[in-house]
């Protein structure tokens, strides 16, 4: 298997895949220029206070069929947001 530092490529790219399906879904809900979100910004830096965070995380829920943590952690960046996203759709169902 490919890898680039220790990780798997698969790895990468499904990371990648993430990260680029979350900017479309900010840049689609909160009309915040795709070429301005970066991985390791906080999401404040974009304007998103609490209730907008809250929001986004329902519509992540809706759109990629998972269900967050009561308290997710980590979710301060689009970087850490992608990594949880990716962690739960590897969950099995149920």
């Amino acid at each position: 298997m490919l890898t680039t530092n220790g990780i798997a490529l698969p790895i990468i790219k499904a990371h990648m895949d993430t990260l680029q399906e979350l900017t479309q879904l900010i840049h689609k809900k909160f009309d915040i220029d795709t070429a301005a979100l970066k991985p390791g910004l906080p999401l404040e830096e974009y304007g998103l206070d609490s209730l907008s965070l809250a929001e986004l995380l329902f519509t992540i829920e809706e759109d990629f069929d998972i269900q967050f943590p009561e308290r997710p952690e980590n979710i301060d960046t689009l970087a850490g947001l992608a990594a949880l996203v990716e962690q739960l759709r590897a969950r099995p169902p149920g």
